[in-house]
């Protein structure tokens, strides 16, 4: 008995402890260590920053080219040409390049984005200047042979078959097009003939029009020699071509109440994307905005999670966001919804919409959040890469030097008014763009109070 009643005590210990558990200990401020930079005589900028105690370096060199770059015809032809760079270069195979990379304890990777194509890899720290030169070598002499375009074609139609065949691909590439008629922000997808008729003359002239050092930035994070990496940029990157500045095309999104519909017939759910043009990362309010959107729909604790997923039971994943472009920025609510409630959804998300418009969230829900966004914030960059790509985020938007330290204390400083006012202000009901894609013999009738539609 006297066990039973001790086991008991323990327990009740136990239920008592995790009823008051401590509050949060405040953020700590988040601080990069001050960069070196530097530029060539021939407009290359070169960033280093020494962190961090593990021997390792990331060197990324981003280029401003990539589909912003696009005629209407060439969709895709800034990705391709990003997977034919490290197929060979005038002096490597591919294989030599991995090989290459692979000594240093690391590898050498290519994204295209939009706004930019980055060529990076991780290395042990003493390899960090040769990592250089292999990078320069990708960047400035690609072989682009016809074998290995092809290979690359081939890749790239397979994942076009795959991403046409699903939901979400779909209502991205009819929201995109909605929201940016006309610009390449608004191309998602090429024709298949489009991408079979893209040949090695096309990269090679796509590569020498937007491929130079006055559109190229190299950042160098982590532990390493300073003055035998500036060394290295200097001797593989100095007699590189200038090349052409990059190019100015501001969208003029369209901000516009209709609902675009895609056929999916007899599908068991409709995939929702509805959003609009907001303000961009140089705004003053653009740290704000972020809570905004991790209150209303960016977060496992958002007011539209809670509503549609955990209280109606409509979907199991909606989420928000907000995505940026050089100078511009759209937010969107996406969630996979049970078909016959597709109406009763975006009936409860402009509920939520309108609720946050009209009252502020109270201080404990916006700590939380606050919080959260903090956390999220210093996890996703206390890393090379993560410093990295937050430098080029802050160079690419020609944000100020402390946007970095400051983040943290403007986060903490947002106040509910701010998401009041800032939801008020941009997501307004009757200038937002709602795609569904689904089974429209069922979904047609309950979407019809929400705006015109287009098929």
């Amino acid at each position: 008995m006297n066990a039973l009643i001790a086991l008991a005590l323990v327990a009740a210990a136990e239920s008592q402890a995790r009823e008051a558990a401590p509050p949060p200990a405040t953020p700590k401020p988040f601080r990069v260590p001050a960069p070196r930079r530097l530029q060539l005589d021939n407009g290359l900028k070169i960033t280093l920053v020494e962190y961090g105690a593990v021997p390792k370096a990331r060197v990324a060199l981003s280029v401003r080219s990539g589909n912003i770059d696009e005629a209407a015809d060439q969709v895709w032809l800034a990705d391709l040409t990003g997977d034919a760079l490290i197929e060979g270069t005038a002096a490597r195979t591919a294989t030599e390049i991995a090989e290459a990379a692979a000594r240093m304890g690391g590898s050498v990777d290519v994204a295209v984005n939009p706004d930019w194509s980055r060529i990076a890899g991780e290395v042990l720290s003493e390899f960090a200047p040769e990592q250089v030169r292999l990078v320069a070598d990708v960047a400035r002499n690609p072989r682009f042979a016809p074998a290995d375009v092809e290979r690359r074609k081939a890749d790239r139609a397979r994942q076009l078959a795959i991403s046409r065949s699903q939901p979400q691909s779909l209502a991205q590439e009819k929201f995109l097009a909605a929201l940016y008629p006309g610009h390449p922000y608004g191309r998602l997808f090429p024709t298949p003939q489009m991408l079979a008729g893209f040949t090695p003359e096309h990269l090679r002239a796509f590569h020498d029009q937007n491929f130079g050092a006055a559109r190229s930035h190299l950042y160098v994070v982590g532990r390493f020699d300073p003055a035998a990496v500036e060394a290295a940029a200097r001797q593989a990157f100095g007699d590189w071509k200038r090349g052409t500045e990059a190019k100015s095309l501001p969208p003029a999104p369209r901000a516009e109440r209709k609902v675009w519909l895609v056929d999916r017939p007899g599908a068991l759910q409709s995939t929702i994307s509805l959003g609009l043009p907001v303000l961009d990362p140089k705004h003053p309010d653009w740290i704000a905005f972020q809570v905004t959107n991790y209150i209303l729909g960016g977060s496992f604790m958002s007011r539209v999670t809670s509503n549609i997923r955990e209280q109606k039971g409509y979907t199991y994943s909606p989420f928000s966001s907000v995505t940026w472009h050089r100078g511009d920025a759209h937010w969107v609510q996406s969630a996979d919804v049970t078909t016959k409630d597709t109406g009763a959804s975006l009936k409860e998300i402009f509920a939520e919409i309108d609720r946050l418009r009209r009252e502020p969230p109270g201080d404990a829900e916006l700590t939380a959040i606050q919080n959260y966004a903090n956390g999220i914030f210093v996890l996703q960059n206390s890393s090379r890469t993560g410093i990295a790509s937050l430098l080029e985020f802050v160079d690419l938007n020609g944000l100020p030097d402390d946007y970095l330290s400051t983040y943290v204390d403007k986060l903490r400083g947002v106040k509910p008014q701010d998401v009041q006012r800032l939801a008020a202000r941009y997501l307004i009901d009757d200038k937002t763009a709602i795609v569904v894609v689904g089974d429209l013999k069922t979904v047609r009738e309950q979407v019809a109070p929400y705006g015109p539609a287009v098929e």
